[in-house]
C-alpha cells in the first residue's frame, strides 16, 4: 500500500485556469490550519482563483453516475508544514464550488472542506486543426441569480515550467489541509505528474467577491491579477486524510 494510505479518489484535472493575487498575509491568517504556515514566493504571499475541469472521477473506484465529469471552480492559497520528510507544501481552499450536492456533501463530510453546490458551466475554445491546443477556457457559476465567470486566454503553445518560477510555485503542490471541526487539522496527498502550462495573454474575474468569499478578499480579487495561466492538467489521485493536530 502507498505509503500515504489509500487512494480515496482518481479523477482527471483538466485545463487549470489559474489567477494568482498577491495578498496581505493578515487577511488569510484566520483561514490557516493548526500546524501548518503560510508559504511564500519571494516574500509575497498569494491566493488563486482557479476553475477546471474534473474528468472521469472514480470514488474508491467506483464511477457515481452523473457525476464523473463536471466543474470546479475555487478560491485557495499556500501553507506549508515541516514534516519528519521535510517542508511539504500544500493547498487551502476557502470555498470551493461544484455543480452537485452530493460532491459538496461528500467533500464535507470527509475533509470537512467549504463545498458549495452551484449552476456551473465551461467554453473551451481550441485552435482550428489543433484541438489539443486551448486558445482561451472560460469557467462560469451562478451565485444569487447572477452570471459570474473566471477566463484565460492563452498565448502561445503549451511548455514545461520554469524550474524557481511563480508558476511553478502556484501549481506544484501535492498536499492539501483543511480545517476540521474539532479545530483540529486533516492533511491529504494528491499525486500527479508535473503539468505543462500556457502563459495568458489575458485574463478575467467576472465576481460578487464579497458575498460569495467574504468583504476582505473583495480589494484583492476586484484588481489585477499578479500572474494567470493555464495548466494542462493530468490523471490524479487523492489519498485518504490524516490528522496531524
Amino acid at each position: 500500500m502507498n505509503q500515504y494510505g489509500k487512494p480515496f479518489l482518481n479523477a482527471e484535472w483538466r485545463y487549470l485556469a489559474m489567477l494568482n493575487y498577491e495578498i496581505e498575509p493578515a487577511t488569510l491568517r484566520p483561514f490557516v490550519p493548526r500546524g501548518t504556515e503560510l508559504d511564500s514566493f519571494n516574500g509575497k504571499t498569494f491566493a488563486s482563483m482557479v476553475g477546471f475541469l474534473f474528468l472521469n472521477t472514480r470514488v474508491m473506484g467506483i464511477a457515481i453516475p452523473f457525476h464523473e465529469d463536471f466543474e470546479e471552480i475555487n478560491l485557495r492559497f499556500y501553507v506549508r508544514r515541516k514534516a519528519d520528510d521535510g517542508w511539504r507544501r500544500g493547498v487551502v481552499f476557502v470555498n470551493e464550488i461544484v455543480p452537485r450536492a452530493a460532491i459538496a456533501w461528500v467533500a464535507r463530510w470527509l475533509y470537512n472542506e467549504n463545498y458549495l453546490a452551484l449552476a456551473t458551466g465551461n467554453v473551451l475554445l481550441r485552435s482550428p486543426g489543433e484541438p489539443q491546443n486551448i486558445e482561451s477556457a472560460k469557467y462560469f457559476w451562478t451565485f444569487q441569480k447572477r452570471a459570474q465567470f473566471l477566463e484565460v486566454v492563452t498565448d502561445g503553445a503549451p511548455s514545461h515550467f520554469v524550474e524557481g518560477s511563480e508558476e511553478e510555485f502556484i501549481a506544484q503542490h501535492y498536499w492539501g489541509y483543511s480545517k476540521q471541526k474539532d479545530g483540529g487539522t486533516l492533511e491529504y496527498r494528491v499525486d500527479h505528474p508535473v503539468w505543462r502550462i500556457w502563459q495568458a495573454r489575458s485574463a478575467r474575474l467576472e465576481c460578487d467577491v464579497e458575498k460569495l468569499y467574504g468583504k476582505q478578499f473583495a480589494q484583492v480579487l476586484r484588481g489585477k491579477p499578479s500572474s494567470s495561466f493555464l495548466a494542462e492538467g493530468s490523471a490524479i489521485t487523492v489519498y485518504r486524510g490524516v490528522k496531524i493536530v
